[in-house]
C-alpha cells in the first residue's frame, strides 16, 4: 500500500508562509504540480506543504494566470509564482531535486518552457513525469492489471491506459471543472469523456481497455470530488469508477514518491554530485 504523506502542522503552514523554516526542516527535494488554477508541492517527511492559486502577481486586478489548460503560456509569470511560493523568497532555499508532473502528450516545447520556469528554483536535478502515472502513484493504484485513469482538472481533463506503469494510449480534452455552468455542462463533460474511452476501444490497445474497465477506471483530480460526475461515469461506461483518495492531490503525491525512489537512484546521485562540483 502506498503511505499516505503527512499533512503539515499549523506551525509548520505558518513558518513556511513567513519564510521562516530553518535549514533543518528544509528538504532536499520538492514535488510539484504546477496547474492551471491551483499549485501544489510536496516535500519528504511533510507531505503536502503548499495548495495555493496559480496567479503571478501583476498590476492587474487579481493578478494574472500564467498557466492555461496545463500548458505554461507565460514562463515569467510561472517562474514568479514558482519563486514566491518555493523559492528563497519563501524560505525554502535550494533544491538537490525537483519533479514537476507535466500533462499527457504534452509537446516537447512545453516541457522545455516548464523547465525554463523552473530555473528559478536552482534545482541541480530536474525531473518530469506525466501526470496521469503520477495520479495513479499518489492514488496507490496497483499496476500489475491494465489501469485507465480518467484525471479530471480544472482546465484540463486527461484519459489514459497505464499498463506495467506505462502510458500505452491517452488523449487530452481541453474542459475541465472550471468550465462547469459556464460553457460546459456535466452531462456534456461526461460524454465527453466516454466518447474519449470508446476512441480508446478502436486502437490497438482496445483488449487492455477492456481490462482496465472491468477492474473499474481511476477517477482524479479535482473532478473526482463532484458525485455527479463519477456516478454518470459508471452509468454510462457500465463500469464502477473508483475516485482517488484526496483525489485533487493525488498527482503531487505520486510525483513526491517517485522524487523519493529516484533520489536514491545511482544516476541520479551521480548526476547530483557532478553538478554540485561543477555549478
Amino acid at each position: 500500500m502506498t503511505p499516505t504523506p503527512r499533512t503539515p502542522s499549523p506551525r509548520t503552514r505558518a513558518l513556511r508562509r513567513r519564510g521562516t523554516w530553518s535549514a533543518s526542516q528544509r528538504s532536499s527535494g520538492v514535488a510539484i504540480d504546477l496547474g492551471s488554477a491551483r499549485t501544489r508541492a510536496w516535500m519528504p517527511d511533510h507531505g503536502l506543504i503548499l495548495d495555493d492559486p496559480t496567479i503571478a502577481s501583476s498590476g492587474a486586478a487579481g493578478g494574472s494566470r500564467p498557466v492555461n489548460r496545463g500548458v505554461v503560456v507565460d514562463p515569467t509569470g510561472a517562474a514568479c509564482v514558482l519563486e514566491r511560493l518555493l523559492g528563497r523568497r519563501a524560505g525554502l532555499g535550494h533544491y538537490s531535486l525537483v519533479v514537476l508532473t507535466t500533462p499527457v502528450l504534452s509537446a516537447d516545447q512545453h516541457i522545455s518552457v516548464a523547465r525554463t520556469a523552473l530555473e528559478v528554483l536552482d534545482a541541480r536535478v530536474v525531473l518530469t513525469i506525466d501526470s496521469v502515472k503520477a495520479a495513479a502513484l499518489g492514488a496507490g493504484a496497483g499496476m500489475a492489471r491494465p489501469l485507465l485513469v480518467l484525471d479530471i482538472g480544472a482546465g484540463l481533463t486527461e484519459v489514459a491506459l497505464l499498463v506495467d506503469g506505462v502510458v500505452m494510449c491517452a488523449q487530452r480534452l481541453d474542459v475541465g471543472t472550471s468550465d462547469l455552468g459556464a460553457t460546459t455542462t456535466v452531462a456534456e463533460l461526461v460524454e465527453s469523456i466516454v466518447t474519449v474511452v470508446t476512441d480508446l476501444l478502436r486502437l490497438d490497445c482496445a483488449a487492455m481497455v477492456v481490462d482496465a474497465l472491468d477492474r473499474g477506471p481511476l477517477l482524479t483530480g479535482g473532478g473526482a470530488l463532484r458525485p455527479e460526475i463519477t456516478y454518470r461515469l459508471a452509468k454510462l461506461l457500465g463500469a464502477p469508477v473508483r475516485p482517488a483518495p484526496a483525489p485533487q492531490s493525488a498527482a503531487v503525491r505520486g510525483a513526491g514518491l517517485a522524487m523519493v525512489a529516484a533520489d536514491h537512484h545511482p544516476s541520479i546521485r551521480t548526476e547530483q554530485s557532478v553538478r554540485s562540483h561543477h555549478p
